[in-house]
């Protein structure tokens, strides 16, 4: 690929618009041209002032004067048209990204021109040796998260060169499109016949060291990702989430959750050209947190990184995948994360059940009474409690009693009233005239001993 800065001469009009820190130039039919400028994590969008007229046929032209410069430039290896659809074109030129769009793909023809505004090598972010050392080590697999223009692919740039230049490892990428601004030995793969999965076969028979997965995004993505790993290459994969959770939470369910921790083992989030946070992932076997130990089971720790404290952890709980932040002691009179989620499930499962809402009271960390309408506590508990030790099982063997809303402490109040029926209201008078029975007894009796 090309040198940072370095592209065939373009139009004037267009070299006139990349101005010193532009990182995008977006031109639109009868729109004026944008650009956005600044440093990483800090782009402005601006309005800028041309003497070009950006109409639907200069734009047109512009694009084919592009497409010739990629074929006068064919002896350079970074100039390519990437991709070339009904209404979109893709064109390398140097270290410049080219994306056309005209009708009926877009509603108007527009031209947008992407650059890198920043070459940093990995001695710029003056990492912790450990993570260097972390990263360094090709039985791991990484994701790189962060938003757009987070300054996620000019990090991966800089550990790709690193694992290059310092490690001595052979480096390959797998990119759609290609747009990393590698050394020329770093070999950059797209999409093979238009599909990634074919890539990855021939990347195995390269026999790489390290391979840089840019734009991990949809599910079929995630699965190519894992299947990369699982087959003992290291592997970095950038991704797009709001923070380190996020990014794990998206390999979800695409993975199984045994395999999690051994495909993805590091999360790096970046937020503004900056690491934010670093995250480890950990397989154990242990009761979650919150549960009695009798109740262990597989739990992926997710653990901050180089601080060893653990901030969240995932395992199976019911036929949901669990990701629950571990506190160091729950706020007096709230429920756990664990009972919290114990509590959906719970009022979710009956809901499905018979169709009407209860209410939840924790007894304990590992027991709880459902309040439910009178009339429907045979359905819930079934024959021989057939159905209440089902729950109690999907709730990792959580202990359970069914109780009318009639026996619901004072404070609690049920869910939906028009549940309430005739045998729960008739349930709480009689227990209302015993006690008032009861109380006028022993009335009687204190004024019959007086008497005496």
């Amino acid at each position: 690929m090309a040198k940072f800065g370095d592209h065939p001469a373009l139009p004037q009009a267009l070299e006139a618009l990349l101005m010193e820190q532009v990182h995008t130039v977006f031109l639109k039919a009868d729109c004026p041209p944008r650009v956005k400028q600044g440093s990483i994590g800090q782009l402005k969008l601006i309005e800028v002032e041309s003497d070009t007229d950006w109409d639907t046929l200069r734009l047109e032209a512009l694009q084919e004067e592009l497409v010739e410069l990629v074929e006068s430039n064919r002896n350079r290896s970074d100039c390519f048209l990437e991709i070339d659809r009904k209404g979109c074109q893709v064109i390398q030129l140097g270290d410049l990204r080219v994306s056309c769009a005209w009708p009926p793909f877009s509603d108007a023809r527009e031209v947008t021109i992407v650059r890198p505004v920043a070459k940093l090598s990995i001695g710029d972010y003056e990492l912790d040796p450990r993570l260097i050392e972390r990263l360094a080590d090709h039985h791991r697999g990484v994701f790189i998260c962060g938003r757009p223009g987070s300054g996620k692919t000019t990090l991966a740039q800089a550990i790709a060169e690193y694992l290059d230049t310092e490690v001595g490892a052979m480096v390959k990428t797998m990119e759609a499109p290609r747009d990393l601004q590698l050394a020329d030995r770093i070999t950059q793969y797209a999409p093979l016949e238009g599909d990634l999965e074919k890539t990855a076969e021939i990347i195995f028979l390269v026999r790489p060291d390290f391979v840089i997965f840019d734009e991990v995004r949809r599910a079929r993505d995630f699965e190519i990702f894992s299947d990369v790993r699982l087959a003992g290459v290291g592997l970095l994969g950038v991704t797009h989430a709001n923070s380190a959770l996020e990014a794990i939470q998206r390999l979800i369910g695409k993975v199984e959750l045994g395999l999690v921790s051994q495909v993805l083992d590091t999360i790096i989030h970046v937020e503004s050209g900056q690491i934010q946070q670093v995250l480890e992932l950990r397989m154990t076997v242990k009761a979650p947190t919150g549960m009695q130990e009798e109740l262990a089971r597989p739990v992926i720790e997710v653990v901050e990184f180089p601080s060893g404290i653990i901030t969240h952890e995932m395992f199976a709980f019911g036929s949901e995948i669990a990701v629950v932040p571990v506190s160091a002691s729950a706020a007096r009179g709230q429920l756990s994360p664990v009972q919290a989620l114990a509590k959906e499930q719970i009022v979710q499962t009956i809901q499905q059940w018979v169709g009407v809402q209860c209410e939840v009271r924790f007894t304990s960390e590992n027991s709880a009474k459902v309040y439910a309408p009178q009339n429907m506590i045979a359905t819930l508990v079934g024959k021989g409690g057939e159905n209440v030790n089902q729950l109690q099982d999907e709730l990792g063997g959580m202990n359970l009693s069914i109780e009318s809303f009639a026996d619901m402490p004072e404070g609690f109040a049920k869910p939906n009233n028009r549940w309430e029926n005739k045998q729960d209201r008739r349930s709480r008078e009689s227990r209302d005239w015993e006690g008032r029975r009861k109380g006028s007894g022993k009335s009687e009796r204190r004024k019959s001993r007086k008497g005496r």
